[in-house]
């Protein structure tokens, strides 16, 4: 059977939510209030979903407080095989997690699909990790005691999740903190909530414990998170979201000194050098800049050229543009979707507005497509520094070239920000290649390439980009204690 449209027919009457029939994971709804799901590309109502609070959040908590140490308690291998038998089911409904994904987000079929393989390459990831947790073992002082370290499971995670990517972020989140033996109340984005959902139905299927992955879904995030920061059960918050939110995380988690992982917001640095393979550097910042129309936390937001390479360059560039076609993610050949909402529209068209005034000039795009959120693939020249676009994040199709001159100058330009997420730079000269990967303050530096995120590599930021690492090794130590045991008496 088809979950998509099965999962969408029981989504669209709230009644469920109120029943012993209602989706796994879920805590069950006493309340009245419900909000809806909209379809970016048309606006229609995909699904009706109860507006769960406080007391929900609480259920969840305390579900998964009791699983925590039945889960904790299986082996390594253990937990492995029931990560395993969710990836698998994943892989084989990416076709209906795809759609699901289309439809309430708005990106392209063909990269929905590419996210739920990235989610799916996630949980294999953990899958495999899970069994490489790994103690020491130190030379004591003295042959009468012995001296190691274990690693143990923090306890039960919060993990709250962004629209732009619902599905691979909750993978990317719950996949290590399950391996490393956490259970998990997850709150994904009120924009995005139904892949989620739908993943969790599969998580269901592949046997998880009664309690170990839980959901709560609500309109307005705060209520939950505020549960989820100050509810002691909670050993360690996950979010994924902007800088705003996540000072005002650190704030609700600091009374209990909880522990936190944060991926926040980017202004992220394209550079193109003079010596760089400029159809190379022309690809990697179309990728960079429009994949889910612009909608991604390591878009390129500035992008600088170097005056040997500046014209050709923005002449390449736009003419790429004619390749992008703009539309509703379910139509054929569409590359570019719908924004998220009108909200995300009238910040790209300030930003527009305030470089156009300060002396920018509109070389491609520019204009709203039709009566929803599409928006045309933008170009601009002639930015400066003092324009909003060159320093805050715009989160769109809009793409602002920067002139230079001087390659020292440029990288002190690139890190003066408040963030240090993500940066990109194309070069051919091996000696520029080595200290200007060195020199960037970011977490992560695309060399040569528009695209680097990978479930072997760490993801992550440095300054008010976040705290901790997702992906990779590292990942799963975000969500272990060390534990010292000194033994004597031998």
């Amino acid at each position: 059977m088809s979950l998509a449209p099965t999962l969408l027919q029981r989504l669209k009457n709230p009644d469920v939510f109120r029943s012993i029939d209602r989706p796994p994971g879920l805590p069950k709804f006493e309340g009245a209030a419900t909000f809806d799901v909209f379809n970016p590309a048309s606006g229609e109502v995909i699904a009706t979903l109860p507006a769960m609070g406080q007391a929900e959040a609480a259920e969840a908590i305390r579900t998964a407080y009791e699983a925590q140490g039945r889960w904790a308690g299986l082996t390594a291998r253990e937990r492995s095989e029931y990560l395993w038998r969710w990836h698998q089911l994943i892989v084989t409904h990416t076709d209906d997690l795809a759609a699901i994904l289309t439809a309430e987000m708005g990106k392209p079929l063909a990269e929905a699909k590419s996210e739920v393989s990235h989610a799916a390459a996630y949980l294999q990831w953990y899958a495999e990790e899970a069994n490489r947790i790994y103690g020491e073992t130190f030379s004591a002082p003295s042959n009468d005691r012995r001296m190691f370290v274990i690693k143990q499971p923090i306890g039960v995670v919060g993990a709250i999740t962004p629209w732009n990517f619902p599905a691979s972020m909750v993978a990317r989140k719950i996949s290590p903190a399950l391996a490393a033996g956490c259970a998990v109340v997850l709150k994904p984005a009120e924009q995005t909530p139904l892949v989620a959902a739908a993943m969790f139905a599969l998580a269901a299927e592949a046997g998880f414990p009664q309690g170990v992955v839980n959901i709560i879904f609500a309109a307005r995030g705060d209520e939950v998170g505020r549960e989820l920061c100050a509810n002691p059960k909670v050993r360690k918050i996950s979010f994924t979201g902007s800088t705003e939110v996540g000072r005002l995380l650190m704030r609700q988690c600091a009374d209990q000194v909880k522990k936190v992982s944060l991926e926040l917001g980017g202004n992220a640095p394209f550079i193109v050098f003079d010596d760089a393979d400029i159809d190379e550097a022309v690809s990697g910042a179309i990728q960079a800049k429009f994949r889910n129309a612009g909608q991604t936390c390591v878009s390129a937001n500035r992008i600088y050229v170097q005056d040997g390479v500046h014209d050709l360059f923005v002449e390449k560039f736009v003419r790429k543009l004619a390749d992008l076609k703009v539309g509703d993610g379910f139509e054929l050949g569409v590359s570019v979707g719908p924004l998220i909402d009108g909200q995300a529209l009238s910040k790209i068209e300030a930003h527009l507005a305030d470089a156009v005034e300060k002396g920018g000039e509109v070389l491609a795009g520019g204009k709203r497509i039709g009566t929803g959120t599409f928006f045309e693939p933008t170009v601009l020249t002639g930015v400066t520094a003092e324009m909003r676009i060159a320093q805050e994040e715009t989160f769109g199709p809009l793409a602002p070239i920067i002139r230079f001159t001087d390659g020292d100058e440029i990288i002190r330009q690139a890190n003066e920000t408040i963030y240090g997420l993500a940066a990109y730079f194309f070069t051919s000269n091996l000696k520029r290649a080595w200290s200007v990967a060195e020199a960037l303050e970011f977490g992560m530096v695309g060399m040569n390439t528009g695209r680097m995120s990978s479930e072997a590599a760490p993801f992550g930021g440095v300054k008010q980009s976040g705290i901790g690492r997702e992906g990779s090794r590292h990942g799963l130590e975000e969500y272990l204690e060390m534990k010292y045991i000194c033994m004597g008496g031998l």
